[in-house]
């Protein structure tokens, strides 16, 4: 993987906001380093993160892989084989191109009887690809332990988000820990994330990971979420794109 690919992956306790800051980050990036090469994964099986960016997924990942596993499993190894040779190109060909942006969707979850073969291949792949990127966003699922066995397990910066819960931030503590131990990462910081109560903040602790942002409630984020427009129809001074930009200047990604 190319050292100068910064890796940024997203995670924490679900229906916390996650997708819409990963999407912010992308946004942001997209507009701070004009000339820089963005890779926006989408880890979550919901692909939400296609939505948040308005792009439209035709072949996740997970197609790519039931072809291979289908002809295994149909007794034609030949044709795995080749089909494994051609990964890299099939994933390329998925990319779905925008004009500021790449977009490349995970797809589900392997189920029971997966190859592991495949799936250790074909995150290699997705490594590689990596490496021909200055950044590389990662919408994660809820927890850290797909994005380690499905997508890689070395990034830059680790963001956790949380709401102002206690259940919030304790799963963010527990994926921090699980981190530590899955992931190889350089900085890892968090952002609070629909905070409607500013006198509640002296109760918001996560162990061992600095706060990074603080975002307030944004009703008309959530009215543009049900209307299905995406981050790019935002203002640029909505809660949401601030307290992103905020993170990314104290990581000193931006």
């Amino acid at each position: 993987m190319d050292n100068k690919t910064t890796i940024i992956a997203v995670s924490g306790k679900g229906g916390v906001g996650k997708t819409s800051i990963s999407a912010a980050f992308v946004r942001i990036l997209a507009e701070c380093k004009p000339e820089a090469r963005i890779l926006a994964i989408d880890a979550d099986p919901a692909i939400g993160l296609s939505t948040a960016l308005g792009v439209d997924v035709v072949t996740t990942l997970d197609d790519i892989r039931k072809g291979i596993v289908t002809s295994v499993e149909n007794d034609r190894p030949k044709e795995a084989i080749e089909m494994l040779s051609e990964a890299r190109y099939r994933i390329i060909d998925s990319l779905i191109e925008e004009r500021a942006f790449s977009f490349l969707a995970i797809g589900r979850p392997e189920g029971a009887g997966c190859y592991c073969k495949v799936n250790a291949y074909l995150k290699e792949v997705i490594s590689l690809l990596a490496g021909d990127f200055d950044y590389v966003v990662i919408d994660g699922e809820a927890g850290i332990e797909q994005i380690s066995r499905r997508v890689m397990e070395k990034v830059t910066h680790l963001v956790l988000i949380t709401d102002p819960s206690r259940k919030g931030t304790q799963v963010a503590e527990t994926i921090k820990r699980v981190a530590d131990e899955m992931v190889m990462y350089e900085r890892c910081g968090a952002i609070v994330n629909r905070l409607d109560d500013p006198e509640m903040l002296q109760y918001i602790h996560i162990k061992d990971v600095p706060i990074l942002a603080y975002i307030k409630v944004d009703k008309e984020h959530a009215n543009n979420d049900i209307k299905g427009l995406s981050v790019f129809d935002l203002p640029e001074d909505a809660p949401v794109m601030k307290g992103a930009r905020e993170a990314l200047e104290k990581l000193e990604i931006i």
